[in-house]
């Protein structure tokens, strides 16, 4: 018996309508949220690694990387390094398992200031994973989105094939500077944003519409599809389902096992607010962005200097937890 498209839009959850009109991507490394929510395509960094790796689920995996690690000899440091860059690759390689799609696998944070570092350590990441089977069609290298690490990313792109996932990104010039760059990806963070004009402005809510992550992520949506880009635009960080729901017709949105729990709950109907007609009609200036031009622009947006290099010491803060623990 066929459901009438007016009845099935009632019984459907907000999560289901969301994957009608946008790739739904889970944010996470564990393996059981995956499993539940059937994403196209899972996200990883220190943090959410680190948070999976110390769940006794996944001792095997930390095992195996420590055993590698110590396999290929070399100094503590060396054999530290190998086993991290190892645990980060077993659990891409287990989340691969289970989606269809793509897994974003990060290089560390500390080399984020050095280009030609973050090229070496993506190949290595992209090498391990082909020693594992898999090919680099199915991987995102993360790329933290400073000027080194966009320069990093066209070099990957265009001379290596390696795809790359530029995160940690919130000024309008990063954006723009990653499009001229022809990356695959870009990871415009939401919930930061919204973060730092809570704790500087005198305003401490915002109506989904108007929070200004997703007032940045919907202009470089439309700063995209406008002049033609083929970067992909994936909203990333989110602090409520008002923002996702704010943002559907994104090309990606990547998601928390909680806030996609939340969507599956919710049987409110979604219509899309980002479409490539509208954007198309909007009006937006096309620019050029150097080195010089792109350090000016950033450095004029107070909000995403601030994230970007508080972002930076996070995720280096964790990538050294994680080292700690498999010492």
């Amino acid at each position: 018996m066929s459901v009438s498209p007016v009845k099935r839009q009632k019984m459907e959850s907000a999560l289901d309508q969301l994957k009608h009109h946008t790739t739904v991507v889970a944010d996470t490394g564990d393996f059981n949220a995956i499993d539940e929510y059937k994403p196209l395509d899972a996200t990883t960094n220190p943090s959410l690694i680190l948070a999976a790796a110390q769940m006794p689920a996944y001792q095997k995996l930390v095992d195996d990387a420590v055993a590698y690690g110590k396999k290929l000899g070399g100094s503590e440091d060396e054999q530290i390094q190998n086993a991290c860059d190892k645990l980060f690759v077993l659990f891409g390689a287990e989340i691969l398992k289970r989606i269809p799609g793509r897994v974003s696998t990060e290089v560390d944070a500390r080399l984020s200031f050095d280009k030609e570092g973050m090229i070496q350590r993506a190949r290595r990441l992209i090498d391990l994973y082909k020693e594992a089977g898999i090919g680099k069609d199915r991987i995102l290298i993360k790329l933290s989105s400073t000027w080194e690490g966009i320069q990093a990313g066209k070099v990957l792109e265009a001379e290596y094939g390696i795809h790359c996932n530029m995160t940690l990104l919130f000024s309008f010039a990063q954006a723009v500077a990653c499009a001229e760059a022809g990356v695959t990806l870009i990871s415009p963070f939401v919930g930061r944003i919204l973060d730092w004009y809570v704790a500087n402005g005198d305003k401490k809510t915002f109506e989904p519409s108007e929070d200004p992550g997703v007032k940045s992520v919907t202009k470089i949506y439309n700063y995209y599809k406008k002049f033609g880009y083929k970067t992909i635009v994936m909203g990333a960080s989110f602090r409520n389902t008002g923002e996702i729901k704010a943002l559907t017709g994104c090309d990606y949105l990547t998601i928390s096992p909680k806030l996609l729990a939340e969507l599956s709950k919710e049987h409110v109907k979604l219509t899309p607010t980002l479409s490539v007609k509208e954007a198309q009609a909007c009006d937006l200036e096309k620019i050029h962005l150097d080195e010089k031009a792109f350090r000016w622009h950033h450095n004029e947006d107070q909000m995403a200097v601030e994230k970007l290099s508080d972002g930076i010491r996070k995720f280096a803060a964790d990538a050294i937890k994680l080292e700690k623990m498999l010492k």
